[in-house]
């Protein structure tokens, strides 16, 4: 364990500081947390992630104090094995799964999660787009085998959820170093509409408009329809469309649309969030890369955790995410 610790201030990167903790074995302390905002300290959302990395890890330590405005974490080992955890429904599934696939390869068992709550929302990436992008990122670096497994098992929209995603992953020791520098041009586009607790129709208008947009440019085009029931389709209605482009090389390139969550803004005609996703995968084509916005920050943690040999990607334009992440949200200071 390393003896020294890191301090950060404010809540920005809020998980990227506690995964690479985690990972690198250093203790961070976070101060200042919403300290000036009406509400100040830790969200009920950043409370359910601290508590999804004490379930993955065995011997952390948290602290934090009364107004949860500073938080202590000392990260202890990865330990994987099977854990079941709920989410906070202010974020969706996939806010949780991005920082597992960081953390995956390298615990001292194979995961096995099980995740409960929103499964798709217009905050974060969806289940199904971690599932079409991110997976191929993982299996670029090595990580393969019948053991690596994204699935929705259960559907939940925003804000009621009810949604439930198993993520198995197995354990690495070492990535293999990559070397993506020529995206190649897009040979076909897959993608899932899907919808509950509404009429099925609705799955196959967005399918319509999507394939208005995007027939014009290539012909291979399937777009597969969920229509979930019952108690697979969760506590509220909606609806949404994810949709990724694969290119000759085998760069999978995603967007994705989420209908208005019940009771929260102006709704949304599936007509309009079809054509709407469409173009949104079009300017991601023409953004370029290997890999896709979404994907970016994950990309470049496998990179720095890689052997010493050096890896080199082609990205497209930086997402304001990755950005700020590689300029000014890691920054810090020791104690």
């Amino acid at each position: 364990m390393a003896s020294q610790g890191l301090t950060y201030d404010g809540c920005n990167f809020f998980r990227q500081r506690l995964v690479l903790s985690t990972l690198s074995g250093k203790r961070v302390k976070i101060r200042n947390i919403r300290s000036k905002d009406d509400n100040p300290g830790l969200r009920d959302f950043e409370a359910s992630f601290i508590r999804l990395l004490d379930k993955v890890t065995n011997g952390t330590r948290i602290e934090i104090n009364q107004t949860g405005t500073v938080l202590f974490y000392q990260p202890g080992l990865l330990y994987g094995g099977v854990v079941e955890h709920e989410c906070n429904t202010q974020r969706s599934v996939g806010y949780y799964l991005e920082a597992l696939l960081m953390l995956a390869p390298f615990m001292k068992n194979p995961l096995k999660a099980v995740l409960k709550g929103v499964t798709n929302d217009p905050t974060d990436p969806s289940v199904d787009q971690l599932k079409y992008t991110s997976i191929p990122v993982m299996k670029r670096f090595g990580i393969d085998g019948e053991g690596l497994e994204l699935k929705v098992v259960k559907r939940g929209m925003a804000p009621g959820g009810g949604g439930e995603v198993l993520f198995t992953c197995p354990v690495r020791k070492t990535l293999r170093p990559i070397q993506l520098s020529e995206p190649g041009k897009i040979k076909r586009i897959r993608g899932i509409a899907y919808s509950v607790r509404v009429s099925p129709q609705m799955a196959n208008r967005i399918v319509d408009s999507a394939r208005s947009i995007l027939n014009k440019f290539i012909p291979d085009i399937y777009i597969y329809t969920d229509h979930m029931k019952g108690d697979k389709s969760g506590k509220s209605p909606g609806f949404g469309l994810t949709l990724v482009a694969e290119t000759l090389n085998g760069t999978f390139l995603s967007a994705e649309q989420v209908s208005t969550p019940q009771g929260q803004g102006d709704p949304v005609l599936p007509e309009d969030l079809g054509r709407n996703c469409a173009k949104l995968l079009l300017e991601e084509i023409y953004r370029g890369g290997c890999i896709d916005s979404a994907n970016q920050s994950l990309a470049l943690v496998y990179m720095t955790l890689g052997q010493q040999d050096v890896s080199k990607v082609l990205l497209g334009h930086l997402s304001p995410y990755t950005h700020l992440q590689l300029t000014t949200g890691l920054s810090s200071s020791d104690t």
